[in-house]
C-alpha cells in the first residue's frame, strides 16, 4: 500500500516518481544523479582562499553552524561564512548535490544517498545528537489504530527513516501508511496541527511544541526506544574536491562551529537571545528545553557506526542501491583542529568518546 499523497523532493528532483506500487523499489539513485549535472561535478571551486558557501536545516542540530555564522567565530578564523537558507530542504539537498555550495548540515541519509548515486561528497564532522520523534494525535495510542493513518515527514530525511524503523519494530508495515511528504517543517507542524495528517515526523524544537500547543498529542518516540540515548541526525558534510582545494576553509568551518558549540553549552540564554525569532520561533523555554533534547555537537566520530548501520533501513526503502562504507567519512580536518585547539576541545561537553 503505502500511498504516498505529496511526493516531498521537487525541482532537480523530477526523476523521483514514487507511486503506492513502487515506493520500495523507487529510484531515489536515478534521481539524485539527474539532480547533478555532469558540468558540476568538475567545476571550479566556490570556496576560494577566505570564503565558503554553506547551507543548514531549521532543527536544533544546526545551531552550530548557524550560530557562528552569527557570532561569525569562522570569521575569526580568517574565512568568510556566507550561509545560505533554502526555501525547503529538497533545494538544500539539490544545491549540494550539484557542487552549487561548499559545504552543509543535513541529514546523514541525504549524504549516504548522494554517495550511492555517484556524488563526490565527504562528511567532515557533526550536526546534532538525538531530537528526532514521532507524535500522533489525540487517540492514536497502539498498533491496530496507526493502518491506513497518514503520516507526515520528509523524503531522504533521518525523520522519515525513524519512523520506517519504529514502525518496523512495532509490528506495522510501512506499506499500510499513507506517507505525506512536505517541503518545510512549519508546513508539516500546520499540516498536523489542523488534524489533516495523523501521525507525524518531528524534530527539535517542533517535538517539545507540539505536546504544549495540543493537548492529547501523543509522543510515540524521541528515537531512544529504538536507538538509544546517543545517536546522530545530522552531519556536516563537504564537496569532497574542496578538502583538496581549500582544507583550510573547512578547518575553519570546523574550529568556529567548535566555538559556536562551547557558547550554546556554556551560555545557552545568550546563545537563544542571537537566534531566536530568525532562525528558531519559539519562545525561549520551550527552546531551552529543546536544546536539552537535540545537542548540536560538531565530533561526530563515534557516530560513524551508527550512520553505517543506518543504511540497511534506506536500501530497504529503496533509496540507495548499496551499503556505503567507512570511506564516506574524512575525519583528518576535524582531527587536525582537535590537535591544534587542545584546550577550545576540552572544554567541550559532548564530543566523541
Amino acid at each position: 500500500m503505502c500511498n504516498i499523497i505529496q511526493r516531498g523532493l521537487r525541482g532537480g528532483f523530477n526523476g523521483l516518481k514514487v507511486d503506492r506500487r513502487n515506493f520500495l523499489r523507487a529510484g531515489a539513485t536515478s534521481a539524485l544523479a539527474l539532480a547533478v549535472s555532469p558540468n558540476f561535478l568538475g567545476g571550479a571551486a566556490l570556496a576560494a582562499g577566505d570564503k565558503i558557501t554553506a547551507t543548514h536545516g531549521g532543527g536544533m542540530c544546526n545551531m552550530n553552524i548557524i550560530l557562528s555564522s552569527v557570532i561569525h567565530s569562522v570569521q575569526d578564523e580568517g574565512v568568510d561564512l556566507q550561509l545560505i537558507t533554502t526555501p525547503t530542504f529538497a533545494d538544500e539537498i539539490t544545491m549540494i548535490g550539484a557542487g552549487q555550495i561548499d559545504a552543509g548540515v543535513m541529514p546523514y541519509t541525504s549524504f549516504v544517498a548522494l554517495v550511492d548515486a555517484g556524488v563526490p561528497v565527504k562528511i567532515v564532522g557533526g550536526g546534532g545528537i538525538n531530537g528526532v520523534g514521532l507524535a500522533a494525535q489525540p487517540g492514536l495510542d497502539s498498533p491496530d489504530k496507526w493502518k491506513g493513518k497518514t503520516l507526515g515527514t520528509f523524503q531522504l530525511d533521518t525523520l522519515e527513516t525513524l519512523a520506517y524503523d519504529w514502525f518496523k519494530k512495532k509490528g506495522v508495515n510501512y506499506r499500510d501508511l499513507n506517507v505525506r511528504y512536505f517541503d518545510t517543517t512549519p508546513e508539516s507542524v500546520d499540516a498536523f496541527m489542523s488534524g489533516s495528517v495523523d501521525l507525524l515526523s518531528t524534530i527539535e524544537p517542533y517535538g517539545t511544541m507540539l505536546p504544549r500547543q495540543k493537548p492529547g498529542i501523543i509522543t510515540l518516540s524521541d528515537g531512544s526506544d529504538i536507538y538509544g540515548d546517543h545517536y546522530t541526525d545530522c552531519v556536516l558534510g563537504v564537496r569532497a574536491g574542496l578538502i583538496e582545494e581549500n582544507p583550510a576553509a573547512i578547518k575553519a568551518l570546523i574550529k568556529g562551529m567548535m566555538k559556536a558549540q562551547l557558547m550554546a553549552e556554556t551560555n545557552p540564554d545568550g546563545t537563544l537571545d542571537k537566534v531566536l525569532g530568525t532562525y528558531y520561533k519559539t519562545s525561549k523555554d520551550l527552546a531551552k528545553i529543546a536544546m536539552s533534547k537535540q545537542v548540536s555537537v560538531i565530533d561526530a566520530r563515534d557516530q560513524a557506526d551508527f550512520i553505517l548501520n543506518r543504511a540497511q533501513s534506506l536500501l530497504e526503502m529503496g533509496y540507495i542501491k548499496k551499503k556505503p562504507d567507512p570511506s564516506i567519512f574524512h575525519w583528518a580536518l576535524l582531527e587536525q583542529v582537535i590537535a591544534e585547539n587542545p584546550e577550545l576541545y576540552g572544554k567541550l561537553k559532548h564530543k566523541s568518546g
